[in-house]
């Protein structure tokens, strides 16, 4: 029989892997969703990527999940007259709305809204926290620093203010525009950058409709001040280190990507585990130990997903670091100490579980069950069994192609379309499950699966039907 993952893997397509022949490699090799990062490519590049996408679906007969990953609004200093300025620790450097180019005294910043939230010992961190910039003196049109460490800043480099509430929407009007765009094409997820507070989701939830979800990009520290709010109001979560570990103390995102995810788990929520899993191999076939070690840590601790940023993108070797990645999940899953630690300390919550789903788990393991089959029209009957980590694969009928994607991100989840309206019976229903999970080779004859679901199948109700099937 199939074993399949219950760890699922994001690849970001970029000029190493958006031609038809890599995606057809990746879909193989085991990507279940593929990320568009807006902030790079143009249009026409991603509308290229998203039909090779839909080809390669239809290829392997199985749904595959597109990610927009909208750029946010990007806080970037202006230019130099020479391209860059040498800086020296301890001398007076200044910020302003001056647009001409800046020197060793000064540089553009165009972001006016911003000069009143930067208060004397505030911190400004420009290109990844490679200069780190002390604010002395705040003013509403310019900010002045101290060097604090740093050699010097070249042109447009970025701009992080850690622990600096920003007056500033999440969506820029490029992202707006970049959204329209996706959804003309028929994207699944959206990721929304630059989140601080639950207010950024609701603005974006009101620009889609109801069957795009959204992810909610933890990578601010005020993000993480309203963590839960952003997590109930989000459909996804990602653990965004790059920016976490500039704009926070780096020994302390471990510590917080344990913390997402856990709260994640508890509310039912798909988290992704994003950023430099496998960074060395951009450039080198293998990885190194301890990137091993990161990303089986991201499996052991309960992530949904993990993500493929560059080395899927832009590195040498994007289908090995994808096949590389689907083997120390499957090494992980084997693991005993794996089906341990998941449910050691997973909560009972009533508001999200339903009797029937927080059984299911001790149902599978009773009756020794390999396949969970559900039927859904919104795909929470599966999130909810999802949640509870049961040691089966969970295959999930959904009416819709847009909601059988959107699946993909979840944990265990395979889902499959199926017309509701051929069947109108249940053994008619009970003859689709038999036949789906044998060609599937998820299940063989005469085991036993286990059918969880709202029924009437095909219309929206509770979770109110369970029953073991022999095939």
């Amino acid at each position: 029989m199939r074993k399949v993952r219950g760890t699922k893997i994001v690849a970001t397509l970029g000029p190493a892997s958006d031609s038809p022949e890599i995606i057809d490699q990746l879909c193989r090799a085991g990507v279940n969703v593929f990320r568009l990062n807006f902030s790079h490519g143009d249009h026409a590049g991603h509308r290229n990527a998203v039909l090779n996408i839909r080809k390669a679906e239809q290829k392997i007969k199985h749904p595959i999940a597109i990610m927009l990953d909208l750029q946010g609004p990007k806080l970037r200093v202006g230019t130099f007259k020479k391209g860059y300025v040498p800086l020296q620790v301890g001398q007076t450097f200044q910020l302003d709305s001056d647009p001409t180019p800046g020197d060793e005294t000064r540089v553009y910043f165009g972001h006016p809204q911003i000069f009143p939230s930067l208060v004397p010992g505030a911190n400004i961190l420009i290109n990844d926290g490679k200069v780190f910039l002390c604010v002395t003196e705040s003013y509403p049109d310019h900010t002045v620093c101290v060097v604090q460490s740093g050699t010097e800043i070249s042109d447009r480099k970025g701009v992080n203010l850690p622990n600096v509430g920003l007056d500033i929407s999440s969506m820029t009007p490029k992202d707006d525009e970049d959204l329209a765009f996706g959804l003309e094409l028929g994207i699944d997820w959206v990721a929304i950058s630059f989140v601080q507070t639950v207010n950024d989701i609701l603005r974006a939830r009101a620009k889609v409709p109801s069957w795009v979800r959204l992810v909610a990009k933890i990578e601010k520290p005020l993000a993480l001040q309203n963590l839960e709010p952003i997590i109930d109001a989000s459909d996804g979560i990602m653990v965004a280190r790059g920016d976490l570990g500039v704009e926070v103390p780096l020994e302390q995102v471990p510590g917080f990507q344990k913390r997402i995810v856990k709260e994640c788990q508890t509310r039912g929520k798909p988290v992704i585990v994003a950023t430099q899993m496998l960074d060395s191999m951009i450039v080198a076939s293998t990885p190194t130990r301890a990137e091993v070690s990161d990303v089986a840590s991201a499996v052991y601790d309960g992530a949904d997903a993990v993500m493929l940023s560059a080395e899927s993108a832009s590195g040498k070797y994007p289908v090995q670091a994808v096949q590389m990645m689907d083997r120390i999940i499957r090494q992980v899953e084997s693991d005993p100490e794996y089906t341990r630690s998941l449910r050691a300390n997973l909560p009972f919550d009533a508001s999200f579980c339903t009797p029937i789903t927080s059984s299911v788990r001790d149902i599978v393991e009773r009756s020794e069950v390999p396949v969970i089959v559900t039927v859904s029209l919104t795909g929470k009957t599966a999130l909810r069994i999802s949640r509870e980590r049961p040691n089966a694969a969970i295959v999930t009928l959904a009416m819709e192609d847009h909601a059988a994607r959107a699946l993909c991100l979840v944990w265990g989840v395979y889902s499959y379309c199926v017309p509701f309206q051929n069947f109108s019976s249940l053994e008619e229903w009970i003859q689709v499950f038999k036949k789906l999970v044998l060609k599937e080779n998820l299940a063989a004859e005469k085991d036993q699966i286990l059918v969880v679901a709202g029924y009437p199948f095909g219309i929206e109700a509770h979770t109110n039907f369970a029953s073991l099937l022999t095939l």
